[in-house]
């Protein structure tokens, strides 16, 4: 083929594909139902993860250290996991995996034990006892455990803990003795009751080691003296530390641990897996479809689409607390209800993913475009006030979500209150998104800023004085307004302050210092108050700082000079249906009036 031919040909190829149909409604369907199914997932789940932590029997100070880490994890694997998806075109099998992986390890929550007993759900009118000889297993790794249940009339009652959850209870008494066997059989633990007069039967606890082979069961109430398991020894506990240390030193290292450390580690490596696996998920879709948009210059569907994972996470709130009141009476069902939810509604949405539009420009993005971005909001002053504004309000918001729910259980709230009061939130920043459109004619950046921090500000201090079960729902329909006036202001901001191609670098700035650092450092704070003082002090002390804060951005915006900048792309279209050829030149000068408008628009802004 001749040259000629090739470039005929190229040339039919390139008006071919300039001719396709992009299908922007269909992009903007699927999109919508993949950020309405992973929203319904995520507030199924994340909003009720530190009261789940709280029943395990885990500290304040320790679920503080646990989502701050969670935060930390997020901030770094969800730009670079992002960066690298685009790189090398390979961001719907990011999505997938991210998907797959947090689906599954999600699941890995429910085998970690608790350090505390259940309590019962007040709506449960179970007021039965313990029944007498019934037979409790626990899992122990290479062993069987089972233990006879303890008569509740006995005093003095002393913990004896046998891994993570496993303790026995049992009459602390002098000269006791135990005898474990080598393969399996019985461990008797007895002690003399000559002392109290009691009976032996009230004084003898028979544990159990049953080998992983059904066949070597054997029932924790059979006498020692009454097995027939062969090759039976007897050995002392110095002998069974030593056999515990030689399973390794990590292993060995937890079984020095206490408890309740050994539940933090194990919540910390679950939860930072599971943050590591969810982080380039929303970020990776989120950066597909707006490149996807911006060739067909449809960007404005993109917050459209966007909406929609307010609409999903009311739907999960609420139905994820419906089902864990309706199913209190049984502990373990309940509790893994959040888990499963996330797992099936993650499962749901995979289909979407495989639909999601994923386009990638052909031109490499330029690396300094973070960078310039970063020197853009710098140079700024009342970006710089913004800036400091999401960081307070990230900080608010992550105290709130960690320990409100702590709050209301303390006043007897179950899960249907949280979920209802967690969908009141966001269907009111639906609400507000909705309206964002009107809001410039009466409403402008600087104004917003007061009234979110205004707003979060009552919200903390509203709920330091909680005093029942339905007490929080009032303020939270105003909370979700103020958080969508913050939002609402940020964009705005960076639109003015952006210039072309770094409006989302900048927005991501901001994004960062809320949701990043602002959130990390609310949860480590916020824990160590709470250990200290308690929520409500906590709670007080947070509306405290946000008082203060927008008393001083209302006086530091009428100090700070505002920088006008020309949006040059409004100028373009301003008043060219005004012009006429009958006008002179004088009255054709629209670039000059629509400059004065800009100024005027400019010097009210804020």
């Amino acid at each position: 083929m001749t040259q000629e031919g090739r470039s005929e040909v190229l040339l039919r190829w390139g008006e071919k594909r300039r001719s396709m149909q992009w299908d922007i409604r269909g992009a903007a369907v699927v999109a919508s139902a993949f950020r309405f199914l992973y929203g319904c997932a995520e507030a199924c789940l994340l909003p009720f993860l530190t009261i789940y932590m709280r029943r395990l029997g885990l500290a304040a100070s320790m679920v503080g250290v646990v989502m701050g880490t969670k935060q930390l994890v997020s901030l770094v694997c969800g730009p670079a996991s992002a960066c690298l998806a685009r790189r090398h075109d390979r961001r719907r099998v990011v999505v997938t995996v991210s998907l797959l992986g947090s689906a599954a390890a999600c699941l890995v929550f429910l085998l970690i034990p608790s350090v505390v007993e259940q309590p019962p759900s007040p709506l449960c009118n179970d007021t039965s006892g313990p029944v007498e000889g019934a037979v409790v297993s626990h899992d122990l790794g290479d062993f069987s455990f089972q233990a006879s249940s303890v008569t509740p009339s006995l005093s003095s009652v002393t913990r004896l803990s046998l891994g993570y959850e496993n303790t026995i209870s049992y009459k602390a008494m002098p000269s006791t003795t135990v005898s474990v066997p080598e393969t399996g059989g019985v461990v008797n633990m007895s002690s003399p009751h000559s002392q109290e007069g009691l009976s032996t039967e009230d004084h003898t606890e028979d544990v159990g080691f049953v080998g992983r082979n059904p066949e070597t069961n054997v029932s924790s109430g059979q006498n020692a003296s009454q097995t027939l398991l062969s090759g039976r020894v007897s050995r002392s506990a110095d002998a069974v530390e030593e056999w515990n240390q030689r399973r390794g030193e990590f292993l060995g290292g937890l079984k020095v641990m206490d408890p309740q450390h050994q539940l933090f580690f194990l919540l910390l490596l679950a939860v930072s897996l599971w943050a590591a696996l969810t982080a380039p998920l929303d970020r990776t879709a989120t950066d597909g479809l707006y490149e996807y948009l911006d060739f067909v210059d449809a960007t404005d569907r993109h917050r459209a689409a966007q909406t929609w994972a307010f609409l999903g996470g009311a739907f999960g709130a609420c139905g994820a607390g419906l089902l864990v009141s309706s199913l209190a009476c049984l502990v373990s069902t309940s509790r893994a209800i959040h888990f499963y939810g996330y797992t099936v509604l993650a499962g749901l949405t995979l289909p979407t993913v495989l639909l999601l539009p994923m386009y990638r420009h052909k031109k490499q993005e330029a690396a300094g475009k973070a960078l310039k971005a970063l020197r853009l909001v710098r140079g700024h002053p009342r970006a710089l006030l913004c800036v400091t504004t999401v960081f307070l309000a990230g900080a608010a918001r992550s105290v709130v979500s960690d320990f409100l729910f702590w709050q209301m259980q303390d006043q007897g709230s179950d899960e249907l209150h949280m979920g209802l009061a967690l969908t009141l939130d966001l269907l009111s920043q639906l609400t507000f998104n909705l309206l964002s459109r009107h809001l410039p004619r009466f409403l402008t950046p600087g104004r917003a800023l007061s009234a979110s921090t205004a707003c979060l500000a009552l919200q903390c201090l509203y709920g330091s004085f909680l005093w029942g079960p339905w007490t929080v729902l009032p303020v939270q329909p105003l909370v979700g307004l103020g958080v969508g006036a913050l939002w609402w202001a940020v964009h705005e901001v960076s639109e003015d302050i952006a210039t072309p191609g770094t409006e989302r670098h900048v927005l991501g700035i901001f994004q960062l210092m809320s949701a990043g650092l602002g959130a990390g450092l609310g949860s480590f704070s916020g824990g160590l108050v709470v250990q200290r003082f308690g929520v409500p002090v906590l709670f007080r002390g947070a509306a405290v700082v946000l008082a203060l804060w927008t008393l001083s951005l209302q006086i530091l915006q009428y100090q700070t000079p505002h920088q006008r900048r020309i949006n040059y792309s409004q100028l373009l279209t301003a008043d060219t249906s005004e012009a006429s050829d009958s006008e002179s030149d004088q009255d054709r000068d629209w670039l000059a009036k629509a400059m004065d408008d800009d100024k005027t628009n400019n010097n009210n802004n804020w």
